[in-house]
């Protein structure tokens, strides 16, 4: 498995104004470059009355990556290379951002515009929250009815997520937790109930958790 990386935890938007300038900035998580032109083709028709919609991606991560920017008309090396450079050095991966750019009439130069295209990828990139793709497995589990607030507990110690509590003559908990807390988790289950507990793996799959 690749060393992990961070990725975006949701999708983000920021704007400001540069002289008469706006520049609205969104960032998403694209895990595939599929996913990162679909991301980008979007904002491009959200947007489509813009001057220019700049596009930038990173998929993969750590030494593992696929890069991508475009200036979108604006003169080359202002746009989408300072904006690559600023979600470089911010350490993720699987990103994308757009950066949109209503033209108010006033020229910013070449320095102005890195300058302000590299302020506009640093307000989502500090402000997205990040996160890793973790693997986990998804189990099952039938409790009895007095152990639901311990085992619930022991969840949260085991960084585990409760999906689905469905009660009828035992509580059947459908829960997700990271691989590397399973079996501390599984010797909990059986501290708790003298042996009788265990969860069942149904599926294993890798989903994104805070960082």
């Amino acid at each position: 498995m690749s060393r992990p990386y961070l990725v975006p935890l949701t999708e983000i938007r920021r704007e400001q104004m540069v002289v008469n300038s706006k520049f609205i900035t969104t960032l998403a998580p694209a895990f595939s470059i599929d996913e990162a032109r679909a991301f980008m083709a979007r904002i491009r028709k959200e947007f489509s009355d813009a001057s220019h919609n700049v596009p930038v991606y990173i998929i993969g991560g750590g030494n593992t990556v696929t890069e991508y920017f475009s200036d979108d008309g604006e003169p080359a090396g202002t746009s989408g290379k300072p904006a690559l450079a600023v979600l470089r050095g911010s350490g993720l991966g699987d990103a994308a951002l757009v950066i949109t750019r209503y033209f108010g009439g006033t020229l910013l130069g070449t320095g102005g515009l890195v300058k302000a295209y590299t302020e506009s990828a640093q307000l989502v990139v500090n402000a997205v929250g990040r996160g890793q793709r973790v693997p986990v497995h998804l189990v099952l589990l039938a409790i009895p009815y007095n152990l639901l607030e311990r085992i619930r507990l022991l969840a949260t110690r085991h960084r585990a997520e409760i999906l689905g509590e469905d009660f009828a003559g035992d509580i059947t908990l459908t829960v997700q937790i990271p691989i590397s807390d399973f079996d501390a988790f599984q010797l909990g289950l059986r501290e708790l109930s003298a042996g009788k507990l265990h969860a069942e793996v149904i599926e294993t799959k890798e989903t994104i958790m805070p960082a």
